[in-house]
Formats: C-alpha cells, sequence, structure tokens
C-alpha cells in the first residue's frame, strides 16, 4: 500500500451549487496534511480514474440533486451506496459518479478505500456562485473531508 491519498471536489463551478465540490477543495488547502493530493474534477469517469490510480484513500465531495430535494444536507456514502443512490438522482455531468464508480467496479480500479461527501443542491443553472442552502454548510462538509483525511493519515487529532 501507497498510503496515498486523494481528495477529488467533482463539479462545475460555473453552474451554482453543481461547484461545491471544486469550492470544497479549495477550503481544503492548507488545512490537510502534506502529500495529499487535492483535485478538482469534471467528474469525466476517466480522468477520475487516473487521478486515483495507485491511491490507497480517495475521499470524494459531490454535489448531489435528490428527490425530494434538502438542498444542504451533507451525506456520507459509502462506495456501494454512492452507486445505488446516485442510480436514482440527476447529475449534471455527462455520466454521473454511480457510473463512474460502476466503470472503476468493472476495471478492478477501485481504491481499497473510498468515501463520498455529497451535499444536496439548490441550484445547477448556469451562474457562478452557491445557493444559501449549500454555502451555509460548506464549513461543515470541509470539517467532515478534513476528518476523513486526517484518519485516512492515522492522524485522528484536528488542527
Amino acid at each position: 500500500m501507497s498510503g496515498r491519498v486523494v481528495v477529488i471536489g467533482v463539479g462545475n463551478p460555473l453552474r451554482g451549487d453543481d461547484g461545491a465540490g471544486p469550492a470544497a477543495v479549495e477550503a481544503l488547502r492548507g488545512r490537510v496534511p502534506h502529500g495529499t493530493a487535492l483535485v478538482v474534477s469534471d467528474g469525466e469517469p476517466a480522468r477520475m480514474l487516473d487521478s486515483w490510480r495507485d491511491a490507497d484513500t480517495v475521499v470524494v465531495v459531490e454535489a448531489l440533486r435528490a428527490r425530494p430535494a434538502r438542498p444542504g444536507e451533507l451525506h456520507i456514502l459509502s462506495a456501494a451506496d454512492a452507486v445505488s443512490l446516485t442510480a436514482a438522482t440527476a447529475s449534471t455531468h455527462a455520466l454521473g459518479l454511480g457510473e463512474c464508480l460502476a466503470l472503476a467496479e468493472a476495471l478492478d480500479r477501485l481504491p481499497p478505500n473510498l468515501v463520498v461527501h455529497a451535499v444536496e443542491v439548490a441550484d445547477t443553472e448556469l451562474g457562478e456562485g452557491l445557493s444559501e442552502a449549500v454555502r451555509s454548510v460548506l464549513p461543515e462538509l470541509v470539517d467532515r473531508v478534513a476528518a476523513a483525511v486526517r484518519q485516512a493519515h492515522g492522524q485522528d487529532r484536528r488542527p
């Protein structure tokens, strides 16, 4: 095992709340242990799989459109949970996270440890900026991701 930890913020900052993943990654800079790879992705599966190559732990931060919508609701999902939950939801990406994880599993490219931190969104229309519902929970989302990264590095204490 390499001990490599990768955080991937999936989304498009030019589509409202879909920018939550990239915003979380930016907020994590300087808050996670040295050596943690912080990646922003548009969710394209081949790039996702390449970004977590040789990683032991991957933390994905993603916007989630659910029905019924509960904007600002936070979720922590396993890979299997993410596949089943996202199958019943909509994605702003050509292929959603569920399809990406299913492809990774079929290709035997899932990392040993993968967790998804998702936030339910209010708005994914064209335009910059997060809705109030998502902006208000962003600090908690970032805290949760930072804690998951510290745990993956074997550091359970808060910075």
